[in-house]
């Protein structure tokens, strides 16, 4: 890991901190069905993307192939979906930058214990990935691909992993109908950066991100990918942002939903 990603790992370490995102024991095996304390409403959100994933990818690529399904994890965080996926038959691999036990790899590697031979843990950027050509069913970027720097270039890593006839999804990363609503997010978020991340707000304002996605971008980043859209039926306060935006005269919100492609 370079200094400058070493750097704005453990600055957002210290920032999930105090947003007091370090779940352990049964709260941590809980995920993404946390249904108490501060952090609950945007659980319930994830929780709704998680269970159109199984129902979607997940379980019809299941049926099919009938063994345990090989999926890759990136940005998975403190674990909490292979977690699950290898509770429900199958192997994973979880990919993250960050190794910190706030909600890094750290944290992954209690959970991967439940699951000794079937849960591993692989600390790397998902623009270099250390892992071999066509391993994988399924290759999910969770919550993460918001991240990437350069959307074409980690797309295609994925594609490289996975094998052919796979699937690629993404789920919880913000995407956008107009790019000019992306843009205005992005704007607030350095606009309101100071109060945010406190003293850290250089280090985690200085990454070259690309901070969120339109269909537009994401159909142009790899031109031998087809992406399908797949609406996710959140809870009713979700889906009542864009009125809640048009009576206050405010950009529109992201949705986070889930988008899938198929490896030629």
């Amino acid at each position: 890991m370079s200094a400058s990603a070493s750097e704005f790992a453990a600055a957002y370490a210290r920032h999930r901190a105090k947003e007091g995102r370090g779940l352990d024991g049964d709260a941590l095996r809980a995920l993404p069905y946390l249904r108490e304390g501060p952090l609950a409403r945007q659980w319930e959100v994830r929780a709704r993307t998680f269970d159109a994933f199984l129902q979607r990818v997940v379980g019809p690529m299941s049926a099919g192939i009938k063994r345990p399904l090989r999926i890759l994890d990136l940005g998975a965080g403190n674990g909490w979906l292979s977690h699950r996926l290898c509770g429900l038959g199958h192997d994973c691999t979880a990919v993250d930058i960050r190794d910190d036990a706030v909600d890094g790899l750290g944290s992954a590697a209690a959970l991967a214990r439940d699951w000794p031979g079937r849960f591993a843990c692989v600390t790397a950027s998902f623009e270099t990935l250390p892992l071999e050509p066509g391993q994988f069913d399924i290759t999910l970027f969770n919550a993460s691909l918001h991240y990437a720097q350069d959307l074409g270039r980690v797309l295609r890593e994925a594609m490289r992993v996975t094998r052919t006839a796979g699937t690629l999804a993404v789920m919880d990363s913000p995407f956008y109908r107009r790019d000019q609503d992306g843009r205005a997010m992005v704007v607030e978020k350095r606009a309101s950066g100071r109060k945010q991340f406190g003293d850290d707000a250089g280090i985690l304002l200085a990454g070259d991100f690309i901070e969120y996605l339109t269909p537009d971008r994401l159909n142009a980043a790899v031109e031998t990918l087809s992406w399908a859209h797949h609406r996710v039926r959140y809870p009713l306060w979700y889906e009542l942002r864009p009125l809640m935006a048009r009576l206050k005269r405010a950009r529109m919100p992201s949705r986070f939903d889930l988008w899938t492609a198929q490896v030629p």
